[in-house]
């Protein structure tokens, strides 16, 4: 079992930053893929950033990609979330993940998902 817990969220203006985190427990933590993921009012939960095990592979969104960063510190067993640039559109509840397959995390997948963390940009 991996219980997850993000952080971070909170009211950004149009520009602005936010770093988010999501820490698992567990020592089985390098086992897992990880990704962020996020949920619009109204809409379906969509896939924003994906991390390997060792963390020298990501992938993105392209409606994030060049403004979002995924990280992971497997020391602390928590993945990150950079936001830059953040515009209203990416306003969402943001969700972590994990799983022990790539396609898994980047396919909505995932085998453990934390509570999540609101995120609200103002133009």
């Amino acid at each position: 079992q991996v219980q997850l817990v993000e952080s971070g969220g909170g009211l950004v203006q149009a520009g602005g930053s936010l770093r988010l985190s999501c820490a698992a427990s567990g020592r089985t933590f390098s086992s897992y893929v990880m990704g962020w993921f996020r949920q619009a009012p109204g809409k379906g939960r969509d896939f924003v950033a994906a991390i390997s095990r060792t963390g020298i592979s990501t992938t993105y969104a392209d409606s994030v990609k060049g403004r979002f960063t995924i990280s992971r510190d497997s020391a602390k067993n928590t993945i990150y979330l950079l936001m830059n640039s953040l515009k209203p559109e990416d306003t969402a509840v943001y969700y972590c993940g994990a799983a022990q397959a790539w396609a898994a995390v980047v396919g909505l997948r995932a085998d453990y998902w934390g509570q999540g963390t609101q995120v609200t940009v103002s133009s």
